[in-house]
């Protein structure tokens, strides 16, 4: 009897013990997959909104608030845009002082928190840029997906695809240098963002079934005259333009891949987006079982799809050490693999999916030579 009541008990805990282990993968998979595009990424630290004045911000100093370039500056009901540290501008010792560019809506009001992000304009190009475009639908096998279209006297067309904790706003940045070199331009909305259709299962798959949304955008642009195409996509929407390149009936359209800080490394990311939103050490590898199986991703997926050696396009990468999301030395291994096709744009003090911002013009200049000769 004693025997039976001990392995009842046993039984018992486990079974609890096993119950517990997969809220904790289901909870923790939810943290870090649930699309969340109104707010930023979990690795950007709040910061405090010290002082404004004419032209200036005063902000906690931290290191990233001491980075270089343009972000976005984002709060409750408030959205700005900040440019660079003014050095020589007084200020506590405990604060920096930058350059504040404008401020879209609501109110900077000391004590107001704040993030910093890579999405600099909000709105619709026309509104936020003054560039016409017209709203478009395309169709997509979970229903119409809502796009951006801006005109261009071109055939090569590009389509931007936004990353983790962005939407369609965040391509904007690039929006007036491809206006200059005349180019249509489609910036798509995927599954689980504003306006588009709910995924089934509501969590982000890391690009491994978005990217048939992105093969949605292909056709699109081929139907309505596009004889070549260029895939711009930051984050998993660099992962996406790697599956349609490798996987889409209309790839041979593909002329070039424009990949900012990609995600080759799926769990890696994984881990991180988890441990920025608090999920403890311990449950780490509950999120990546329950991930798995939840999404179907393992180990072969994105592998399969960011081998070099299935590359078989001009590819630019850019990425930088500073990204805590995705792995720079996957960028960096990916590129030393196939010097033939890969250039690798290096920058530096870059979070994840902020190239352009930390390097505005030395992101522009490489972005410029890689797409001249495919135009």
């Amino acid at each position: 009897m004693r025997l039976r009541t001990t392995a009842v008990a046993a039984a018992t805990t486990l079974l609890s013990a096993g119950v517990a282990a997969v809220a904790a993968g289901r909870y923790a998979t939810d943290a870090a997959l649930k699309p969340a595009p109104d707010r930023p990424l979990p690795n950007e630290p709040p910061l405090t909104v010290h002082a404004t004045a004419a032209g200036q911000i005063t902000l906690t100093r931290s290191l990233a608030s001491l980075r270089p370039g343009v972000y976005g500056l984002t709060g409750r009901s408030c959205h700005a845009v900040v440019g660079p540290v003014i050095e020589d501008a007084p200020h506590p010792a405990d604060c920096v002082v930058r350059r504040l560019e404008r401020v879209t809506h609501g109110d900077l009001t000391p004590g107001t928190r704040v993030r910093l992000t890579p999405q600099v304009y909000i709105g619709d190009p026309r509104d936020a840029l003054g560039i016409d475009h017209a709203d478009v639908d395309v169709p997509g096998e979970l229903g119409p997906l809502p796009a951006w279209f801006i005109p261009g006297e071109r055939s090569t067309w590009v389509i931007t695809i936004h990353g983790l904790g962005t939407t369609r706003e965040h391509p904007m940045v690039v929006m007036p240098f491809l206006r200059k070199l005349r180019v249509p331009v489609l910036d798509l909305a995927y599954r689980g963002d504003p306006g588009a259709p709910r995924p089934e299962d509501g969590i982000s798959h890391l690009g491994d079934t978005e990217w048939r949304d992105l093969d949605a955008a292909l056709r699109y642009a081929v139907a309505y005259g596009a004889t070549g195409i260029v895939l711009h996509g930051w984050s998993i929407g660099a992962s996406m333009a790697l599956h349609a390149a490798a996987n889409s009936a209309l790839r041979h359209r593909v002329l070039g891949l424009v990949l900012d800080s990609p995600v080759l490394d799926w769990q890696a990311t994984l881990r991180a987006l988890a441990a920025a939103r608090g999920i403890p050490a311990p449950l780490l590898p509950l999120a990546l079982r329950a991930a798995e199986g939840r999404t179907g991703l393992h180990d072969s997926v994105l592998p399969e799809v960011a081998d070099p050696e299935r590359l078989s396009v001009p590819t630019l990468v850019a990425h930088g050490p500073d990204d805590t999301l995705a792995p720079w030395h996957a960028s960096r291994e990916f590129a030393d693999r196939r010097r033939d096709l890969v250039t690798l744009h290096t920058v530096r003090r870059a979070p994840h999916a902020a190239m352009w911002n930390a390097d505005p013009k030395g992101y522009e200049e490489a972005l410029r030579r890689f797409l001249i000769p495919l135009l």
